[in-house]
């Protein structure tokens, strides 16, 4: 993270007796990233943080991967994946369906309609887009108020639970990675402040707002961990509830950043997708295209020329407005465009020309480019247009 944070009491030096009022030692924990060498925060516990009392498997909904094979771009309406009669039993971490994933980066969609069990991801950062709803991420570190639009960024190894109001579900698009999630390198001075030409700043991030101190015993986490043949779950009981911090301070915590507040960066001809980046992950970038003026030369056509992906795989998550290039295609609200490297894709049948002449577009996508392959995950699969690849040539298919 980009800047120092303290919430709650902290001793004004670290790594000393610390007591509260009573004369009970509080417990330090340093949660620190890459081996005590880059960022981390110092929590301090009235229990010890370490302790257990059972442990047992958790089976992890479905992770199997299918290749892209054929090889197709191809098109996937999560909107169809909620059922309205479970909606109100399924949590944003038990009910996650997985869409798309590779070694690197596994993206999932749910909509959430009960509160999740107590959660660390000890594989990667976390990046969760709300799509639509409202919730608060509880975390060790303190309360996240999230809301539609919101990016949620929470660190590898960070007790946390989505709490979410009965009859008020939540929809969340989860990326999950096998490595950090950070702002992209090029808009950070060497020593972590955005810089000048970045298209958001340090106001912009929000982090978390109070501590948490709850008194409960034998407590459950669901933990998601690496095994011997792929991701696998683990749930631990706590002699007492993980949210016990009466203080911490440091530059590694969850925050949620809206992108409302990233200011789109525009040209006189048609900016190519890196200047909307807002994360980078290993061997993957986020980015999100959003209401904005476009181009203003007087011959620019404003949607994307046709470009052939040959490092990368680009999926596409429409979220609001109308997306210009894709008209005609059946994308729409919901959808996740996935295209493949190795495939030239770009605007459908006759909108280059719809769109000469226009200065503004109103939408919103978020965008995921991974440098290996990625498969389509059960929910992927289930959620295809099997039609879309044909959207180029007028729907003609040679079977």
């Amino acid at each position: 993270m980009a800047y120092y944070r303290s919430l709650g009491a902290v001793p004004p030096l670290r790594h000393t007796v610390f007591r509260s009022d009573t004369g009970a030692l509080y417990y330090e924990e340093l949660m620190g990233e890459e081996g005590f060498s880059s960022d981390s925060s110092l929590l301090y516990h009235r229990y010890i943080p370490s302790a257990l009392v059972a442990a047992r498997r958790w089976e992890l909904p479905d992770q199997t991967l299918t290749p892209n094979d054929p090889l197709l771009p191809r098109h996937l309406k999560l909107h169809g994946l909620a059922d309205a009669s479970t909606i109100a039993k399924t949590d944003g971490v038990t009910g996650r369906r997985l869409v798309l994933g590779n070694d690197d980066v596994r993206i999932s969609y749910v909509v959430a309609g009960a509160t999740s069990p107590l959660y660390r991801n000890a594989v990667g950062d976390e990046c969760v887009y709300v799509e639509a709803g409202e919730a608060v991420v509880e975390t060790v570190f303190g309360a996240l108020p999230t809301g539609q639009g919101d990016y949620v960024v929470i660190p590898r190894g960070t007790t946390h639970r989505w709490v979410v109001e009965q009859d008020r579900p939540v929809s969340l698009y989860a990326i999950e990675a096998s490595s950090h999630i950070v702002p992209p390198r090029r808009y950070l001075s060497q020593y972590g402040q955005f810089l000048e030409h970045a298209p958001y700043c340090e106001r912009d991030l929000r982090g978390p707002s109070e501590t948490l101190q709850i008194d409960e015993a034998d407590v459950d986490v669901y933990i998601k961990h690496r095994g011997a043949s792929g991701l696998t779950g683990t749930i631990h009981t706590l002699p007492r509830h993980p949210f016990d911090v009466v203080g911490w301070d440091g530059c590694l915590y969850p925050y949620t950043f809206n992108v409302a507040n990233f200011m789109p960066i525009t040209g006189k001809v048609h900016q190519p997708p890196p200047v909307h980046q807002t994360f980078e992950g290993t061997n993957f970038v986020v980015c999100n295209f959003l209401p904005r003026k476009v181009d203003y030369h007087e011959l620019a056509v404003p949607v994307p020329y046709y470009h052939s992906n040959v490092d990368s795989d680009e999926v596409m998550f429409y979220v609001g407005g109308e997306y210009e290039a894709r008209k005609g295609s059946g994308i729409g609200l919901g959808s996740i465009s996935f295209h493949p490297g190795g495939h030239s894709h770009g605007p459908q049948p006759g909108a280059i020309e719809a769109s000469l002449g226009k200065d503004y577009f109103d939408e919103t996508g978020i965008m995921i480019d991974t440098f290996r392959p990625l498969q389509l995950g059960e929910a992927g699969l289930a959620a295809e247009d099997k039609t879309y690849a044909s959207s180029w040539s007028g729907g003609r298919w040679l079977s």
